[in-house]
């Protein structure tokens, strides 16, 4: 099978020596050197086979293939362009897009005000697209620039992408708001290793790995009778809102539900959270809206 290797040098200096028949001309036409235009040339009839022109010290001129080729260059030339300029118009279109990934849709909530203000502040337009999804299939995403962005825990960040923290979020003992401890300022792990009310756990991937370490304290001080397995945050949130369980999380910026108490647990520091994104996708639309972000962050505690 043979093996082209036609490039648009190649076309274009064919095109201009075609037009002109002097390679002088077109080697300043396209403003390089006589040799490199010979050398294009040479190299285009060794991939074609035959030869395009006749030449001596006198004249140049076409062969007969070489007049039958100057459409086909021409037009190859053609798709050439039109091709690229509808592929660099659709990698223009592509950057107005802004893909996000969240682990569930509480964390939509943090992004819905910065989502908004970015709409009415930047002037060229964008369409944001929005996934949900579990953490392991995001961090595809994001590699394979499916998403620009996604909000995560700095221990759970994608170890290629580059980590911008946002704010600090404490571990807390969230409980239904008729709980005895609901009132509490604080609690202490000593205590909720004592409590056998039920807990609400999440996936060991859900979460930072303090607060994955201190819920598997817990489980392994109540019977299984009294654990309540979450596929989500959301459900985990609504457990306990609905008063059958109590459960150990990260306060995340939005993931607050009416109907819980949050209570800091003690000797527990914060843990960091923000917002991964590969370093090749730091558009300017993405620092708008990071910057914007930051703005909408609640203070830290």
């Amino acid at each position: 099978m043979e093996v082209f290797c036609l490039n648009t040098t190649q076309l274009e200096c064919f095109l201009a020596v075609a037009n002109s028949l002097n390679f002088s001309r077109a080697a300043e036409r396209l403003r390089l050197t006589q040799p490199a235009v010979s050398h294009q040339i040479s190299s285009l009839e060794d991939e074609l086979g035959v030869k395009l022109f006749i030449r001596n010290s006198k004249s140049v001129r076409l062969t007969q293939e070489g007049y039958l080729y100057v459409q086909y260059a021409g037009e190859i030339l053609r798709l050439f362009n039109v091709s690229k300029g509808r592929l660099r118009a659709t990698r223009e279109e592509m950057q107005r897009v802004l893909g996000i990934g969240c682990r569930n849709t509480l964390e939509l909530r943090l992004l819905t005000g910065a989502l908004g203000k970015l709409r009415r502040t930047d002037e060229r337009g964008f369409i944001p697209s929005l996934r949900v999804v579990q953490h392991e299939t995001l961090e595809n995403l994001l590699y394979d620039a499916e998403i620009q962005v996604m909000p995560t825990f700095r221990e759970n960040a994608p170890k290629r992408a580059v980590y911008r923290e946002l704010t600090l979020c404490s571990i807390v003992f969230a409980v239904p708001e008729a709980s005895p401890l609901a009132g509490r300022e604080s609690v202490s792990v000593s205590e909720l290793l004592s409590e056998t009310g039920s807990l609400a756990i999440s996936r060991p991937d859900s979460g930072p790995r303090r607060v994955i370490a201190l819920q598997n304290q817990l489980i392994g001080s109540r019977d299984q009778g009294s654990i309540i397995f979450c596929e989500s945050a959301e459900v985990q949130g609504s457990v306990v809102a609905c008063g059958f369980a109590c459960a150990v999380m990260a306060d995340t910026p939005g993931i607050r539900l009416p109907g819980v108490a949050y209570i800091p647990v003690e000797g527990e520091a914060p843990v960091s959270y923000g917002v991964a994104y590969m370093p090749d996708e730091l558009t300017p639309l993405l620092r708008s809206f990071l910057r914007i972000l930051e703005e909408e962050m609640p203070p830290r505690p």
